[in-house]
Order: structure tokens, then sequence, then C-alpha cells
């Protein structure tokens, strides 16, 4: 199944680009790189500059689907394991 903006939060992540839009952490905003490693509440993210980890709940990220598509995904969507996150119900805003 192909990874579309209405179902990437049910996917795996890890190898798709993702850039940080939004923060609490100031110092993490642009950041810009391959998600390489992910757990439950941080994505770890491959960038120039080295790793970077962000705690998905206080974060939205821009993430570049397999189609080139850029899709903005606010992280309190994406906190869970990938496995958890099958099984959450989420309604598809907006935003998207």
């Amino acid at each position: 199944m192909a990874i579309t903006p209405a179902n990437l939060v049910r996917h795996e992540l890890i190898g798709l680009i993702a850039e940080i839009s939004e923060s609490r952490n100031k110092s993490l905003i642009g950041e810009k790189g391959k998600i390489i490693d992910e757990t439950r509440n941080m994505l770890i993210i491959e960038t120039k500059k080295g790793e970077k980890k962000s705690q998905k709940e206080i974060t939205t990220y821009i993430i570049t689907l397999p189609s080139r598509k850029r899709v903005e995904v606010e992280g309190t969507l994406l906190v869970g394991r990938s496995e958890e996150r099958l099984r959450k119900k989420i309604s598809v805003k907006k935003r998207w």
C-alpha cells in the first residue's frame, strides 16, 4: 500500500525525509534529514550536522513522501510506536 497524506501516520516513518517546522525546542526548527530511528516519544533524524533527537509531542514535522509530496504532521499524532499507531482512530484534519 502506497503512503499517502491520509495514511501517513499509520506507516513506518524510518527512511522518510523530515523537516522540523515548529517545536518548543527552538534550536531544532529548520533541521532536515532522514528519519533513522523512532521510539514511542522521539524521532531521530540524521542531518548534515549529525543525529538530532526531537520529541514528537512538542514538534510539527514536514514529511516528504516517496511521491515527493510534502505533508505537515503534528507530532502528537505520531506519539506511540508504529505498531501502536495502526490501532489508533485518527480523524484527518484540514491541515493535511
